[in-house]
């Protein structure tokens, strides 16, 4: 086995109309690989450390994000220096070597070492002790009924996702026809007392506190508040109350992943990003209203076309002050659409909840089937 290297960026004519694929750790998803996004040149390959892998080599990756990450080769390529290629012997099949791997990988990762990025090293994969039969054929075979059980698996995840897939379009379905019946249209600005952002100043970070809601603190519609950062009583009170949340506001991210709305139907305390908006519904709107109301697909439509920016497209406030909505001035025709919107996306919360369990249960059945196949048990 051996790792191989990365020619200098500093130099154009190292990866400029190279046509050497060079494989990246990020490359590297349980599989084989048969191109890569990068090429380097001749030159490139002969004024670095970097090698040619010969096509059926086994991959592994040895730090950072892709630890413990494995594939092998279709194709003659070299890779930076985060992969190491394992080369096969008379001994042990590749694919036996693998499989054996992808079981092992838990207990590889765990022994990396490192501070930002843990690593693995070789001499941590040279000492991993291999149990394999000598016979090659019954290797072989132990790796067919593994594919075989593997293939099974993924029909069903597959199965699985694309009812997944089918849920988010009955859910704008749902959606398209609850609001079918409003035949008016009212600018969010119009419904809401008012509407803002986060604070705009870095705040501080403390051990514990008010919880600090950033966008990657939003999942699903809800606010995952196990994994926020804090900030100090003392900041927070300082933050103006139109951009502290209360109970009845809308949240509605506008950066990056633009177009999430959150209802806040609880009292708890929490500051949050400027990338996020504050929708304050006034009295002509109920607040579960307006929340189903801004997931409509005529809603996100308007947020996409109002969007400006290049690397993250950013909907700005003015922009979302005159997005359109579909209104009813009656307040109980808002709570029968809203009550028959519940009705149909409870049912289809209940069902997506079990597809994530049978997803979840799924690989945790692939790292079974791998140790009763090293156990002789398939």
């Amino acid at each position: 086995m051996t790792s191989d290297g990365t020619p200098s960026k500093k130099n154009p004519e190292y990866d400029e109309k190279g046509t050497i694929p060079w494989v990246c750790s990020g490359e590297l998803e349980n599989g084989a690989i048969h191109d890569t996004e990068i090429k380097i040149t001749q030159a490139g390959l002969d004024n670095s450390s970097a090698k040619i892998f010969p096509r059926g080599t086994l991959l592994i990756a040895l730090y950072g994000a892709t630890i413990g990450k494995l594939a092998w080769l279709d194709i003659d390529a070299c890779t930076n220096q985060a992969v190491c290629g394992i080369f096969e012997n008379e001994k042990v099949s590749l694919k036996y070597l693998y499989y054996y791997l992808l079981l092992h990988r838990p207990d590889l990762i765990k022994q990396g070492v490192g501070g930002a990025q843990a690593n693995i090293s070789q001499t941590i994969l040279k000492k991993l002790m291999v149990s394999y039969p000598v016979d090659m054929d019954e290797q072989l075979r132990i790796v067919a009924r593994i594919e075989e059980m593997f293939s099974e698996l993924d029909n069903g995840v597959e199965t699985l996702r694309k009812t997944k897939q089918q849920l988010a379009v009955y859910r704008q379905s749902v959606l398209n026809d609850a609001f079918a019946v409003c035949s008016e249209r009212k600018s969010v600005g119009s419904v809401c007392t008012h509407v803002t952002d986060g604070d705009h100043m870095p705040p501080p970070k403390a051990a514990s506190g008010v919880p600090f809601v950033m966008i990657s603190n939003i999942d699903g519609n809800r606010i995952d508040f196990y994994e926020t950062a804090f900030v100090g009583r003392e900041y927070y009170e300082k933050i103006d109350s139109k951009r502290r949340p209360q109970f009845g506001d809308v949240l509605y991210t506008v950066t990056g992943s633009f177009g999430i709305p959150v209802l806040i139907d609880y009292g708890k305390e929490f500051c949050f990003q400027r990338h996020i908006a504050l929708l304050r519904p006034n009295d002509s709107i109920l607040s579960e209203y307006l929340y189903y109301a801004m997931q409509a697909p005529i809603v996100y439509a308007q947020a996409t076309k109002g969007a400006t920016g290049t690397a993250q497209k950013t909907v700005g406030l003015t922009v979302l002050r005159k997005i359109l909505i579909p209104y009813t001035a009656s307040k109980m025709e808002q709570a029968r659409i809203v009550r028959d919107v519940e009705s149909k996306m409870s049912v289809c919360d209940s069902i997506e909840k079990t597809i994530d369990t049978a997803l979840q249960q799924a690989e945790a059945m692939r790292q079974s089937i791998l140790k009763k196949a090293f156990e002789g048990k398939i």
